[in-house]
């Protein structure tokens, strides 16, 4: 089985995901993490964020790697070096998006995200995953926040990680990787057709992991009946 949540910076699907998986004995797949990686390595070789065939090129010649641990988080490895906690930095934030939009780039990544998801039972992030890289993924999700939330999501997060962002710098970074996602030519951020829209604004953690379970019809504390469960 593949669940799937799209859904835009701050508006809980990576805490989600990462729960759901956890919840269920799947393996999760932090899909942004994997353009994380990919501007950590760009911004380490000095590559121009717009020269886009060197940034094509680069993606062919990288290794990428996800390994799920135990308390459901993933550590990343990038060329052989887990890269886990320095692709989460507000320079890698910065920059990510604007990577992303590259097509050609996400055209090497897709079967990369194929490959991972389709090898076991999975849930994926990301922001075109029921529209692009799971079409058919079984179930479906697009959480949403309001935008004054999600800043104040994000900029708590950075503040926990020791980060020295202010909430105006914060702001201004979000409505820009809003902006880029939601206009880029290629896979832009929407809401697939079949997704189910969930406003987490003013919902817990447990409150959106428990909307998220009754939605894709689970018993048995929380599992996923055997009749509905896809084995690899």
């Amino acid at each position: 089985m593949i669940i799937a949540i799209d859904g835009p910076a701050g508006a809980g699907k990576s805490t989600i995901a990462r729960s759901l998986a956890k919840r269920l004995g799947f393996i999760y797949l932090d899909t942004g993490a994997i353009y994380r990686a990919l501007t950590l390595k760009a911004l380490r070789k000095g590559i121009d964020m717009h020269d886009e065939d060197r940034l094509i090129q680069m993606c062919r010649e990288t290794d990428l790697a996800i390994d799920n641990k135990e308390d459901g988080s993933i550590r990343v490895f990038l060329d052989g070096e887990d890269v886990s906690e320095l692709i989460r930095s507000p320079r890698i934030t910065k920059y990510v998006s604007v990577l992303a939009r590259i097509s050609g780039v996400r055209a090497e990544m897709l079967k990369l995200q194929r490959n991972i998801g389709s090898s076991s039972n999975s849930v994926i992030d990301g922001r075109d995953i029921g529209t692009v890289v799971f079409p058919n993924a079984d179930r479906k999700f697009y959480l949403d926040a309001e935008f004054c939330e999600r800043v104040r999501r994000r900029f708590n997060e950075l503040k926990s990680a020791g980060g020295t962002i202010s909430l105006e710098e914060v702001e201004a970074d979000l409505r820009n990787r809003d902006r880029i996602d939601s206009t880029r030519k290629c896979a832009p951020l929407r809401k697939a057709d079949d997704a189910v829209y969930i406003d987490t604004t003013n919902m817990s953690i447990e409150e959106v992991l428990e909307s998220v379970l009754n939605k894709i019809g689970t018993i048995n504390n929380s599992r996923i009946s055997e009749a509905e469960k896809i084995k690899p």
